[in-house]
């Protein structure tokens, strides 16, 4: 069973002029021009690389790395490979604002961790590139360096059992055996 903590180092999804990237769509996080890729582990090296200043993002992630977004990230279409390319790179967690409707139940169903932090718009100017993230999904607990705590939305109860499950499928079974 997955722990319901992570830790790991963090990418802070910035504009050139240094503001938190918001409504980062689907294309932008994996463009059309791969979705002929139907394997998930080729899927990573295009991970954001339609994102202006993020084109070399996934030959700099490290597995178990967390991504902190703005505001409606994963807006767009239904594109479940803007999820399972940061599943394929290894990608710990993504912290964002808010998520698009599609993509967080694409998240989800994949047993991929979100992770919302409300007002991050005037927080996010703590967290640095390669900082320290501790996340607890269960209480929503969020630690910068050890030193510093947030608030986060913890997961829903079936949020958290689809994670522990691997993904939606998998709970689907596990349902089915109880």
């Amino acid at each position: 069973m997955k722990d319901s903590r992570i830790r790991g180092r963090i990418w802070v999804l910035t504009t050139p002029d240094g503001d938190l990237y918001d409504d980062v769509d689907t294309d932008m996080i994996f463009h059309n021009r791969y979705l002929h890729i139907t394997d998930l582990a080729q899927m990573g090296q295009y991970a954001l690389d339609n994102l202006v200043g993020w084109q070399d993002f996934a030959q700099r992630a490290q597995p178990g790395d967390i991504i902190l977004a703005g505001a409606n990230f994963g807006a767009g279409s239904s594109r479940q490979q803007a999820v399972d390319c940061f599943r394929a790179l290894g990608i710990g967690a993504i912290i964002g604002e808010s998520y698009g409707a599609i993509y967080k139940r694409n998240a989800i169903n994949s047993g991929f961790p979100i992770v919302s932090l409300p007002n991050l718009a005037r927080s996010y100017h703590q967290f640095k590139n390669g900082d320290t993230v501790e996340i607890d999904f269960e209480t929503g607990q969020l630690e910068l360096n050890s030193t510093q705590a947030f608030r986060a939305e913890p997961f829903s109860r079936v949020q958290m059992d689809i994670y522990r499950a691997g993904d939606l499928f998998a709970y689907g079974k596990m349902l089915n055996q109880a």
